[in-house]
């Protein structure tokens, strides 16, 4: 009888085409482009044509390449590198790859490669850095992926071994063409996963008991409080824990409703669903299904147990009978109660009973595939199995320890995972476990993960470490409420941006990425590029005591960069300290940049909102495609990584030097949007000198220097043409109240600060005034963040 839930993998093609191999004695060089290069050694003369857990496609598009004989190896050299094997045993002397042109780098098999990193399992526990797994990106030219140990899929489907003692290397020769080199490493292991729309919106958990009662009197707070939240989370404790008898062991693995806390899961779930909220439960399958569980009977028929005899059926992922049985009587009748998705908290290791077989893989690969049945979005979430996790949507870090070292750790951990393709971390937002109390840090999290793939607050079952925002003094509440606020404002930028790393493009890449030649860009690890758009800097050590402001080195490619929150313009090359108080952290928008953002007064992640507010960086023309889909759950292809785009693209453009700002009407499908649209658009520029017309009528202008907007509607199909009159726009503006707000908060002497005052205030040129602030006595941190605000672009 076949599984379900195991058939080929979507989009495998996992045999090579002959004309892309070499073969030779006991070895095999396969070209799959023309950067990255297969290389097998075998004793026993056979090679692997199954797909991978890493490399599903290996069936590629011809690559033109040279190949040369040499005794008993082969050299073979492609538009991008050289590959050099004297066909013995893997050696030294005997494999070389060599980068041609600009990035010449050579890496010489068993040499290290000085890759940058990859990701890494778990942060459970970790309090600070960790070590990461390799990557595909190098500064010197070259990374490996070695695939020895990794099991494989049959052509059905199903899982199998390796034979033992193959080697089996994939080598990335890309340079600095950091991205060429991220993109063929999805061309052979397979895109990532584009997740659902409402996956991007806040996510509310938190490892604690609670009642139905008690979890729908706290979403009636967040709603009070104007927070919206898209994904409840209900931990551990949604099944029998504490009422296991003692004969079944603990009560960490579980199936059943704690009745005594969910007394009408289906009602619960139903109304959870009527507040626009999906919801997932958490998952420890280790220990099996043990005979109080309600569906032990059906369970026990399913593998041939007796269902009266009450023994244990053991959790094995590599049984064909067992896994069928595992989704079919376990899980679907409670996702027919209402859940949406599994957590899947697998923590009991690498082993199975399948040689080489990892069972956070299977679950991972097979709860997947059975998420996206019947067109479903094959949404998970789960902890990072290896190279190839990119497939299997939202990845769970573990259980961070609560502190500063954590949070500092954590940007620089998720943009490099970007090395090997993993888009989508999901981090405890504030912290798990242990750590003190601090209510700054709490804050710096939260507006971190409001700049993180997807953003979940989380805490322990532990009564004093909490993350409702009401839990804080004033001003902490006002920032996070604000931060989470945002989130859910970010969401058409951010499924834009879930298409794009669909494509190819993950959301959060280290500055390198972006500009791989520039030494400055390594020097910023904490730094990132957060879509097409945005950079961001997070605030991740403590606020100055005399100054109030968290402050952080940041990189500024080429280029002007407005801060959305402050409307700072920085001109960019250099590198600078940027100096924020509680309520906001540099996000810089490039020149020409636009970023959409959800207007509706009522924030909802799942819908295409009738409410848009377009931010436009003036300072150069640019252009941006808003992607949206429909609004139910269904996707086209397992997963939703199907490649074909969002069903309707609405191109906005901006073009400076004829001050025009054009909303074209939507290609694809108009009926998955509203029919009528308010837009809100925001220039973060100077007023206009001249006239603003939409549409050729002349329209008021509202706000100030340096942030002003006009308002407009308009049906899908129709187009919106705004002009601004008077000659390009200026951006910048004067930052003397900025600079004065920071003195006004400055924990330091006043003499000082009326002294810095007559410099920042006086009529003197910019280079000047910071000149002549070197001879006041003020605390380094508050001239640091005076000097930045006089040195801002203006006009």
């Amino acid at each position: 009888m076949s599984l379900p839930v195991v058939r080929p993998l979507p989009g495998a093609a996992p045999h090579a085409r002959p004309e892309q191999q070499v073969l030779g004695a006991g070895w095999r060089v396969t070209v799959l482009t023309d950067g990255v290069f297969r290389v097998e050694r075998s004793a026993d003369g056979g090679f692997e044509d199954r797909a991978s857990t890493f490399a599903v496609r290996r069936d590629l598009p011809p690559v033109e390449a040279t190949v040369e004989r040499v005794g008993d190896g082969v050299v073979v050299t492609t538009r991008r590198a050289r590959l050099r094997y004297d066909g013995g045993e893997l050696s030294a002397s005997g494999l070389v790859v060599e980068v041609l042109g600009r990035d010449a780098g050579r890496w010489r098999y068993g040499e290290p490669t000085h890759d940058l990193g990859g990701t890494a399992r778990t942060l459970d526990d970790v309090d600070g850095r960790t070590g990461l797994e390799p990557g595909v990106v190098s500064p010197a030219g070259i990374a490996v992926v070695d695939d020895s140990t990794s099991f494989l899929f049959e052509d059905d489907g199903w899982v199998g071994s390796r034979v033992p003692g193959r080697q089996d290397l994939y080598v990335f020769a890309h340079g600095r063409d950091f991205a060429d080199a991220v993109a063929d490493l999805y061309r052979v292991s397979g895109p990532a996963m584009r997740l659902p729309r409402w996956a991007l919106g806040n996510w509310w958990s938190r490892y604690f008991p609670y009642t139905e009662e008690s979890y729908l009197a706290l979403l009636d707070r967040f709603e009070d409080e104007g927070v919206p939240f898209s994904v409840a989370v209900i931990d551990m404790d949604w099944h029998r824990v504490g009422s296991v008898p003692p004969e079944h062991g603990s009560g960490w693995t579980g199936y059943s409703w704690e009745r005594t806390l969910f007394p009408d899961p289906e009602r619960f779930l139903r109304t959870l669903h009527e507040r626009g909220l999906r919801t997932t439960l958490n998952l420890h399958p280790a220990d099996g299904v043990r005979a109080f569980e309600d569906a032990y009977p059906a369970m026990a028929r399913a593998v041939g147990a007796d269902p009266d005899g009450g023994r244990p059926i053991a959790f094995d992922p590599t049984d064909p009978v067992f896994l069928r049985a595992y989704f079919r009587e376990l899980h679907h009748p409670l996702e027919e109660q209402g859940v949406d998705f599994w957590w899947i908290d697998w923590q009991q290791g690498r082993t199975s009973d399948l040689p080489g077989v990892d069972p956070l893989w299977v679950l991972n690969h097979y709860h997947h595939l059975d998420a996206a049945r019947d067109g479903r979005p094959g949404m998970t979430f789960s902890r990072y199995a290896g190279p190839g996790s990119h497939r299997y949507a939202v990845g769970f870090s573990g259980d961070t320890v609560v502190s500063w070292a954590s949070l500092d750790f954590q940007p620089e951990f998720t943009a490099t995972a970007a090395n090997i393709g993993y888009a989508w971390w999901s981090h405890d937002i504030g912290g798990h476990t242990r750590g003190v109390r601090d209510d700054e840090l709490a804050t710096r999290w939260v507006q971190y993960g409001v700049f993180s793939p997807i953003m979940r607050l989380h805490s322990a079952n532990n009564p004093f470490i909490r993350k409702e925002p009401w839990q804080f003094p004033p001003e902490h509440r006002a920032a996070m409420g604000d931060a989470l606020r945002l989130r859910h404002r970010l969401v058409p930028y951010l499924h834009t941006m879930n298409h794009r790393a669909a494509a190819g493009v993950p959301l959060v890449r280290p500055m390198y990425h972006l500009e791989p030649r520039r030494a400055e860009a390594y020097e910023v690890p904490n730094e990132y590029a957060f879509g097409s758009e945005l950079l961001v800097a997070p605030v991740t050590s403590p606020r100055d005591p005399a100054s109030l402001r968290g402050r952080v080195r940041v990189w500024l490619p080429a280029g002007l960069w407005t801060d959305v929150f402050t409307g700072a313009v920085y001109r960019g090359d250099r590198t600078l300290e940027m100096h924020r108080d509680l309520a906001s952290v540099p996000v810089l928008l490039r020149a020409g940049g636009i970023l959409p953002l959800d207007a509706s007064a009522r924030l909802d992640a799942a819908r295409n909102p009738a409410e848009l507010e377009v931010l436009v960086a003036p300072g150069a023309s640019g252009r941006f495609v808003l992607g949206e889909d429909r609004e139910d759950d269904v996707v086209d292809g397992a997963g939703g990584a199907d490649g074909a785009g969002p069903a309707a693209r609405t191109v906005i453009g901006w073009d400076r030097e004829q001050g025009e700002l054009r909303i074209a009407p939507v290609e694809g499908d108009a009926g998955v949007l509203p029919a009528q649209r308010a837009w809100t658009l925001t220039f973060l520029a100077a007023l206009p000198a001249g006239p603003v017309t939409v549409d050729g009528a002349e329209v008021q202008v509202s706000g100030a220097d340096g942030r002003w907007s006009v308002s407009v509607s308009a049906a899908p199909g129709d187009g919106v043409v705004l002009r601004v009159g008077g000659g390009p726009l200026r951006v910048g503006s004067d930052r003397t109240a900025a600079a004065r707000a920071i003195l006004e908060s400055a924990q330091t002497r006043n003499a000082e600060k009326l002294r810095a005052w007559e410099v920042v205030n006086s009529d003197r040129a910019p280079t000047e005034k910071i000149a002549e602030l070197a001879a006041v006595d003020l605390p380094e941190p508050v001239r640091a963040a005076l000097v930045e605000e006089l040195a801002t672009v203006v006009g």
